[in-house]
């Protein structure tokens, strides 16, 4: 997935040299995800989710060898991208409540926060392999055999998720009812809960302002005057530092105050955001994006575990997806507002405005919410 965010972002912004082109990615993802995670909830709760997966990355195969085709014949035009990235936000969302309910299933009970962190290492992993490959293909071979390799790379997604032995299908509670009624009682587990309304807004409040991934390409040109390779390297950073905040968290798993850690993390992210828009040269923006992933992970790792531990099986996929739908939509808001801000009033007042709003929004969750900070692992 990075390979291909990278590619269609990088491509885009060479064609049209447009903030605004890239933020209509955001919109495109915020339009056909909304519905598709609340959708995917109910299916990780009622169908066998090692399929689903695989079934949802068929689609990744597919589109991606026809971008190769076609940037291959010259022939790619932007209403592809926005096409591609429309269908396959669709697809991969649909399987994303399964992959992330099914490791409830996998491991036991005490050992959820080490697979929870595993998880997001093992996508930071890629995230960071992803860009370097990106950032030697582009430098050498062109966009079309970034496409090309991307969709080998997703080959193997479809195969893997069949091969684990788990019991993967939800407890079954009883109750058929309709897909929307089924959403309705999802909500309603949520909306109760103690905590997770808190984590919800809290990440919905800093991620629509500040969601800066999407973006690279015009933030690399336009505050760091550099080129793709740039934003294939800054991207690793970024992906590194989230492995190692992923390792924190396991380092952390004695401490208890879990809610405290997530409003910690993010504090810490707001203020980097800030000293990354004042950043103008690689040598301080490096380091900079690369703890600012260690504090996006060590918040994203402690998030996903209280979701995992504070919910029972039969509703795990739709918590898991309102979870999504907060997380998803809040980047896609982002992507549409420092694409949008930054064509309008520039792209170092966008990221440092979006680090103070991040802030506020988490001493507001912290004073406000009391149920976050006072979350306890068990």
């Amino acid at each position: 997935m990075e390979m291909r965010l990278l590619a269609t972002s990088v491509w885009l912004y060479q064609e049209t040299g447009s903030g605004v082109q890239l933020g209509v990615l955001g919109l495109i993802h915020l339009i056909v995800q909304f519905p598709s995670i609340l959708y995917g909830g109910v299916l990780a709760d009622r169908l066998d989710r090692k399929r689903l997966i695989a079934f949802t990355q068929v689609s990744s195969f597919v589109l991606l060898t026809m971008l190769a085709l076609l940037s291959a014949a010259d022939a790619l035009h932007p209403w592809h991208i926005y096409g591609v990235t429309a269908v396959l936000s669709v697809t991969s969302i649909l399987g994303s409540p399964a992959r992330s309910a099914l490791t409830s299933n996998v491991v036991p009970r005490t050992h959820l926060l080490h697979a929870v962190t595993s998880n997001v290492a093992t996508f930071e992993i890629g995230a960071i392999v992803a860009p370097l490959v990106f950032t030697g293909l582009i430098t050498t071979l062109g966009i079309t055999v970034i496409f090309a390799v991307a969709a080998a790379v997703a080959v193997p997604s479809v195969i893997l998720p069949l091969m684990i032995r788990a019991q993967n299908i939800a407890s079954y509670d009883g109750e058929d009812g309709k897909v929307l009624r089924r959403v309705w009682q999802g909500f309603q587990f949520v909306r109760s809960h103690p905590i997770l309304p808190g984590l919800l807004i809290m990440d919905l409040g800093v991620n629509m302002v500040s969601f800066f991934r999407q973006v690279l390409p015009l933030i690399v040109d336009r505050l760091l005057r550099a080129g793709p390779g740039a934003v294939g390297a800054l991207t690793a950073a970024n992906s590194f530092g989230g492995v190692a905040g992923s390792l924190a968290v396991l380092f952390l798993a004695r401490y208890r105050s879990k809610g405290m850690l997530v409003l910690y993390a993010t504090l810490a992210y707001g203020a980097l955001l800030i000293v990354f828009g004042l950043s103008s040269s690689m040598l301080v923006a490096v380091p900079v994006i690369m703890a600012l992933g260690v504090t996006d992970a060590i918040g994203m790792s402690s998030r996903q575990t209280i979701v995992q531990l504070t919910t029972p099986d039969d509703v795990r996929g739709r918590a898991v997806s309102f979870h999504e739908v907060s997380a998803e939509s809040a980047n896609n808001l982002g992507t549409i507002y420092v694409g949008f801000m930054s064509q309008q009033f520039g792209t170092r007042n966008t990221l440092v405005t979006g680090g103070f709003i991040s802030m506020i929004v988490v001493v507001a969750t912290w004073v406000l919410i009391r149920g976050v900070r006072r979350f306890r692992y068990p």
